[in-house]
């Protein structure tokens, strides 16, 4: 079953998985830039998390400067 909102394709599943991301939930404990470097996540997977995040209230992690 994907429980991944729809857009996500297996390749970017795969990807998340590798990463161990499994939920939406999972999303908030990495940030955007390291997101968009995983293999398989290509602008059109990002759109559909990055929404999904927002319909759910959820945030990426910030970087925060040093």
């Amino acid at each position: 079953m994907n429980h991944w909102p729809e857009g996500v394709a297996r390749p970017a599943i795969r990807a998340l998985h590798t990463a161990e991301l499994y939920t939406l939930e999972d999303l908030r404990e990495i940030d955007v830039e390291s997101l968009k470097r995983l293999h398989g996540i290509g602008p059109k997977a990002f759109a559909a998390l990055s929404k999904a995040m927002e319909e759910k209230g959820y945030e990426f992690k910030s970087v925060e400067a040093e």
